[in-house]
């Protein structure tokens, strides 16, 4: 269906002309994301919607506007086809389709964000179609964002001005005319040239002509700000020699659009003691973390900071227990009052107590008066998410063994009943159970959840596993060594192995896998910091010994190695 007939929501509708920033999702605005938030129609190419799309709710109509999309079964106006709960377009025949649904939308009463590249306000097309919109009488409001041509340059550590306030010029190579060349090679100012890959000695070779001096410093960033950022430093005279020998050029890459710096003032000199982005410990590396998306969250949240980007996999599956009635008999007995404490030993455990109260109607009141204990830092917070605050959580070691630490002893003056549920998995240890019973507590050992072992990840992935396309795995725990090397096979010789601990690094070595880290404490966090402290050692080492700065990936054989300006 198209926009005209999707329902109608407010009165009049809006329009939300919203910068994206170049890349990074982080660079969005607040106000972008609460625009996103409200959207009923979200209008985006799709190298914008990765950014924005994660902010959108669920059920907005997700418009594509490029006219390189495949062409749905009507050419006229692109049909919209709901899928994962969100819609998509099979295609528009050309850009300017992009002010018709916007238009059209908007006119049927619907919140629209038309969200672009960078800024709005540099954004040729976004202006035509304010233009539309105004002549329409449809309102409209601009947010917005980050531009490629700042925001590049600070991503890279390029400054664009000094403390003498430089000028600073800005450039579109696809579209500057002979006089602006000949202006900004006459002034002595920083310039900001957008332009492709292939293009820049072009670019460079017109300001040397307007008068620029080839020994001028020069940077050259290409997919700035992501993660697969890459910037070379040169001068005006020697960039093409550098292009073609980092073996980028020629390339079918050479389209790809850039953001170059030229200027003595700029410090594009002093980029190696600036460059924050690109020397974070773990830039660019693909890291393995065989956990689900839920699991992982903080975790890779954590991993990205470093630089790196993060790939979920599970190795396990949770199922409900085969014999239900033992969990219906324990949940029953905390309305009851059976127990005095209830221990839970990770989020999978929380999920099933509240699975199962939801099917008998309960919600977080049912713990009044019963001590919570948690594991540790992640559990407490599946908890606190169910409304339930911990009253034990470790204030060590984040194990069972911690939570034993500091778990009080059974006192039948203070402790009128000497029962804890502990709901848990089939496979877990005895160690918690043992633990609570020499304290004097009786315990109802009760499987909550039963493990799996998950189905094997797509062929892309199991291939990068065994062929050394990921630089790094993290095993959290000795079931998810085994469990991985049995759905995916075994990690390539090249791949960093991190481990949380002595026994899962055991594990490892017993399937013939090299431990690198070992974290030193059993936390995932600490496991996280273990591999940055690596990686930025061996970046200080390649760095001291005049080498290329290197991913782990890159020196598997076969595969391609390039040069990065560090």
């Amino acid at each position: 269906m198209s926009p005209t007939t999707l329902p109608t929501g407010l009165e009049h509708g809006h329009v939300t002309f919203l910068g994206a920033g170049p890349g990074d999702p982080g660079l969005l605005t607040l106000r972008a994301v609460e625009a996103l938030a409200n959207a009923d129609v979200l209008v985006a190419e799709h190298e914008v919607l990765d950014v924005v799309r994660v902010h959108a709710r669920s059920g907005v109509a997700v418009v594509n506007p490029d006219p390189s999309a495949d062409p749905g079964p009507d050419t006229g106006t692109p049909q919209l086809a709901v899928v994962d709960g969100t819609s998509t377009t099979a295609g528009a025949p050309a850009v300017r389709d992009a002010s018709h649904l916007v238009m059209e939308a908007a006119r049927s009463g619907r919140r629209v964000v038309r969200a672009v590249s960078g800024d709005p306000g540099l954004d040729a097309y976004a202006a035509g179609e304010m233009l539309a919109c105004a002549a329409a009488g449809v309102p409209f409001e601009v947010v917005p964002g980050v531009a490629a041509a700042v925001g590049v340059p600070a991503y890279a550590g390029v400054p664009l001005r000094d403390a003498q306030g430089a000028d600073v010029r800005f450039v579109d190579a696809r579209t500057a005319s002979d006089r602006c060349w000949t202006e900004v090679g006459a002034s002595d100012g920083t310039v900001v040239v957008s332009t492709t890959l292939d293009s820049v000695a072009a670019a460079a070779g017109e300001l040397v002509a307007a008068g620029r001096k080839p020994d001028t410093p020069m940077t050259v960033t290409v997919a700035g700000t992501t993660t697969r950022q890459r910037t070379w430093t040169a001068t005006l005279g020697t960039i093409a020699q550098t292009l073609k020998q980092a073996k980028v050029l020629p390339s079918p890459e050479g389209g790809r659009p850039v953001i170059a710096v030229v200027g003595e003032r700029s410090s594009a000199a002093q980029r190696d003691q600036l460059s924050w982005f690109e020397s974070k410990p773990l830039f660019g590396w693909r890291v393995l973390v065989p956990r689900t998306k839920e699991q992982a969250a903080s975790l890779s949240d954590q991993l990205r900071s470093y630089g790196a980007v993060p790939h979920e996999v599970p190795t396990i599956a949770v199922e409900p227990p085969r014999t239900p009635q033992q969990m219906e008999r324990a949940v029953k007995g905390l309305v009851t009052g059976r127990y005095e404490w209830i221990a839970f030993t990770s989020v999978n455990a929380v999920k099933a107590v509240r699975e199962k109260f939801e099917e008998y109607g309960l919600d977080a009141r049912a713990f009044a008066g019963i001590k919570v204990a948690a594991v540790g830092e992640q559990t407490a917070k599946a908890l606190i998410a169910f409304g339930v605050k911990p009253d034990l959580v470790p204030s060590g070691e984040q194990s069972a063994a911690g939570l034993l630490e500091d778990w009080p002893p059974y006192d039948p003056v203070f402790d009128p009943i000497d029962r804890v549920f502990l709901p848990r998995a089939d496979i877990a240890t005895e160690t918690l159970v043992a633990g609570l019973i020499e304290l004097g507590w009786e315990v109802d050992d009760v499987t909550a959840y039963r493990t799996v072992r998950a189905s094997p990840p797509p062929a892309e992935t199991r291939e990068a596993i065994k062929g050394g396309g990921f630089d790094a795995v993290l095993f959290t725990s000795s079931s998810t060594v085994r469990n991985l090397v049995g759905i995916a096979g075994k990690p390539h010789n090249v791949t960093v192995i991190a481990c949380i601990g002595p026994a899962t690094a055991k594990t490892a070595e017993e399937h013939g896998l090299r431990v690198d880290v070992m974290a030193p404490e059993p936390s995932v966090h600490k496991l996280a910091e273990a591999l940055a402290d690596f990686g930025a050692r061996r970046r200080a080492a390649a760095v001291e010994a005049g080498d290329a700065v290197t991913r782990p990936s890159e020196r598997r054989p076969g595969a391609r190695r390039r040069r990065t300006t560090t």
